[in-house]
């Protein structure tokens, strides 16, 4: 029996993939996790069956028209659970004094504001958005630290280095630590001549070999920008420089990040690629609990590789090393510019090498400047986008 006292946990993202998989963890421990709030951006249908099962007493949704179908089906029902709706519903979720968890699942800019709201109240956050650093690493961390915020990463990379950092969790930066490998799948062109790229397809491209993810993201995993954003998360998460940031190619996925030491250690964390583990690892945290997740057989697997990135088949990685170099807005700049690329390429309307052509064009035409407020980070995230909008007429694919 755990000494720990429940947690009540607020899920920001609930509907997606993360926010599922947190919701599998919760349910199998239901003596010592309890859902207080539920919040998603438009998805209200897949909110309702949630809701149902768990109960809570709080939902928002992004999308105000959604949370009025939500409202309206809520009330059809019967359920106890009150709803909030915009912007401001979302930072009232987060900053609700019932829950004292916050998973931070809202995928873009949308879940900056209510992450920052929550460190300002002294969360314990569970962190899987990546806007919240790549836009204001410099005022969230700062948040963090003055509100008194306990912060776990759970992108399974990052929480693989927090659990291989033991003696710098409380001081970043220190410890002896030489760097920090991120390790990535490679994506579905991992062994794709550049020379072929032109030609991929959104279908090709969401296509993950090991991960199940959402569309955007698995664009990401393909371009490999997402180990570029990680890169930058890294260094605000860990207090680690860009000289001290690599990635590796591993394409088995079982090594989900490694920590090398002064004195010659190397710290790994293994597993089965499956994001119930690094959730249910911060859920617990400094505990550990069941996750639902398979037994690791090595012997089964036989043999695990590891590569170096081929920088002409993932420019977008380079893109990131230079945005983080750059600091101030450049991320953010990058980080807009990469949404509004990968829509399009969804959308067929531009093709996927000109992801990184858009993304490279806006970084260069937008200088970096400083990032001190919330507000600035949302309009470095608006200035990028608005540009990146207008460089997609260069791109467009003819019919």
């Amino acid at each position: 029996m755990s000494s720990t006292p429940a947690r009540n946990v607020t899920i920001l993202g609930a509907t997606g993939s993360i926010g599922v998989s947190t919701l599998d963890v919760i349910a199998r421990h239901p003596d010592r996790f309890s859902v207080t709030a539920l919040a998603a951006n438009r998805q209200w249908e897949a909110l309702l069956e949630q809701i149902a099962r768990f109960r809570p007493r709080y939902a928002a949704l992004l999308a105000v028209d959604a949370a009025r179908e939500l409202e309206a089906a809520i009330r059809r029902e019967g359920l106890p659970t009150r709803v909030l709706a915009g912007p401001e519903g979302l930072r009232e979720i987060a900053t609700l004094p019932e829950a004292d968890t916050i998973v931070a699942a809202i995928v873009g800019g949308a879940g900056l504001a209510p992450t920052l709201a929550a460190a300002r109240a002294g969360k314990r956050i569970l962190l899987a958005n990546k806007e919240t650093l790549v836009l204001a690493g410099g005022v969230f961390m700062a948040a963090v630290r003055d509100g008194g915020a306990t912060l776990l990463p759970i992108d399974s990379e990052h929480n693989a280095i927090f659990q291989c950092l033991p003696a710098v969790r409380d001081k970043p930066g220190s410890g002896g630590v030489r760097r920090i490998l991120l390790t990535a799948s490679g994506g579905p062109f991992r062994a794709t001549p550049a020379s072929e790229l032109s030609r991929v397809t959104p279908e090709q491209a969401c296509a993950h070999p090991r991960w199940r993810m959402g569309r955007k993201i698995s664009v990401d995993s393909a371009t490999m920008m997402n180990k570029g954003l990680e890169m930058i998360e890294a260094h605000w998460l860990f207090g680690v420089e860009r000289a001290q940031i690599e990635v590796l190619i591993h394409p088995e996925s079982i090594v989900h990040s490694l920590v090398e030491y002064v004195d010659g250690s190397v710290l790994a964390q293994l597993g089965n690629p499956d994001m119930r583990t690094p959730i249910a690892q911060a859920l617990a945290w400094p505990e550990r609990v069941e996750a639902g997740v398979p037994p690791l057989e090595l012997a089964q697997i036989g043999a695990l590789h590891f590569a170096t990135p081929d920088a002409e088949r993932f420019p977008c990685l380079a893109l990131a090393c230079a945005a983080l170099e750059a600091g101030g807005s450049a991320p953010a700049t990058l980080s807009a510019a990469n949404e509004v690329a990968v829509a399009a390429f969804l959308e067929r309307s531009i093709g996927f090498l000109d992801i990184a052509g858009v993304c490279s064009e806006a970084l260069a035409r937008l200088p970096a400047h400083p990032v001190n407020t919330l507000d600035d980070a949302l309009d470095a995230d608006r200035a990028g986008r608005a540009l990146a909008s207008e460089l997609l007429v260069r791109h467009v694919i003819s019919a």
